[in-house]
């Protein structure tokens, strides 16, 4: 599937609640449907501190994304989703780190490992 690499809140513009624009279309990736959505699941409301989406608005946007799909997800597919979300969330740690800032704290990063089956 070809989708957005790059789901951080700053990327995408709404209008009247929906998206209406997408931005940084040079992160287009080539990855499986449970990669690009629990990505975008997990850094949607991103910021220049690295926050992403809490652990509930995760939740929720992979609620809405299975209602607009038409189809839920698999037990295994969800689990692949979180596991995604949680490799971007790690990686922009790391960078925010450098900045001084704490964007995934022990208790996030614990709470997301189960959702992905790590645990």
């Amino acid at each position: 599937m070809l989708g957005l690499g790059d789901w951080d809140g700053r990327n995408v513009k709404f209008r009247d609640g929906r998206p209406f624009a997408v931005h940084d279309w040079d992160s287009v990736v080539h990855e499986p449907e449970v990669v690009i959505v629990g990505q975008a699941a997990a850094v949607f409301e991103g910021g220049p501190t690295g926050a992403g989406a809490s652990v509930g608005r995760t939740a929720a946007f992979l609620e809405e994304y299975q209602t607009a799909r038409g189809r839920a997800l698999s037990d295994d597919d969800l689990e692949l989703c979180w596991a995604a979300g949680l490799w971007v969330r790690a990686f922009n740690a790391k960078k925010f780190h450098l900045d001084g800032f704490d964007a995934v704290g022990r208790d996030e990063a614990e709470t997301r490992t189960r959702h992905a089956g790590m645990r």
